[in-house]
């Protein structure tokens, strides 16, 4: 069903994404107690699409033009958009953003973790836990009559209130149908603001927070985006339906 482009989905979709996103769950709850120091971020990808195949889906991000792997994997400074490398090493003390997509008898779901790796600093602990909080402040907006400005204001207070900048240059996203549908989803903004939020929309809400200043920079390989100023990003990331009793986060 659509409305001004976006894609309402029925109850048996939503049920569908929720079949897809559990595979993403179950990834990401192994990857929480699996130790990851010293692979490459390529050994990690090959992990996560082994597990996506054997549970008889497909790596969603696969069917994006020009990328050829089953996750974005970003290190420290990366902000989003890192590309699996064999050369790649995560080492003790490193924050690893693990962005997974997967597709299940045609519903699409989307989630990214940050994970702590051994002995990290003080100062990358509290961004990633910051921004873990200013992902469910935005979750906890989507209830339908509100409005898609409220999702993004939630998370600014959250991030600015505890001295971070919110990354703008990437948003969140309708999901469902497609990898990326409309609308897009700002992770800053006024409340009140934007168009209403309507039972059925399922949405990723992917706050990126950045130490330092918001500002990224794209590398070379036209994909990895970075800290302009070299500092930590952190990123939480969940695909969420709009229910007439709320969010239902569709990815754990």
């Amino acid at each position: 069903m659509q409305r001004g482009n976006i894609s309402l989905k029925s109850g048996d979709d939503i049920r569908r994404i929720k079949d897809s996103g559990k595979i993403i769950a179950e990834i990401f709850d192994i990857l929480k107690k699996k130790n990851i120091e010293g692979l490459s971020t390529l050994e990690l990808d090959s992990f996560v699409e082994n597990y996506i195949l054997k549970s008889k889906a497909r790596p969603s991000f696969k069917t994006v033009v020009n990328y050829n792997h089953a996750t974005c994997i970003s290190i420290n400074d990366e902000v989003v958009h890192g590309i699996p490398k064999k050369k790649k090493k995560i080492k003790d003390g490193d924050i690893v953003k693990v962005d997974i997509g997967v597709v299940k008898s045609g519903y699409f779901s989307d989630a990214c973790i940050t994970l702590e790796v051994g002995a990290v600093p003080e100062n990358a602990k509290k961004l990633v836990e910051t921004t873990r909080k200013s992902m469910f402040s935005g979750i906890q907006e989507l209830y339908p009559g509100k409005k898609l400005g409220d999702i993004g204001a939630a998370i600014q207070a959250v991030a600015e209130s505890a001295g971070y900048s919110v990354v703008r240059d990437f948003t969140g996203h309708g999901v469902g149908f497609a990898v990326h549908e409309l609308p897009n989803v700002p992770h800053y903004g006024r409340r009140g603001s934007g168009m209403v939020l309507k039972e059925g929309m399922v949405l990723a809400v992917e706050p990126m927070l950045n130490e330092g200043k918001n500002h990224v920079l794209i590398l070379d390989d036209g994909w990895t985006a970075v800290t302009a100023d070299g500092k930590l990003s952190a990123q939480f990331e969940h695909t969420v339906a709009i229910t007439a009793d709320g969010p239902w986060i569709l990815t754990e």
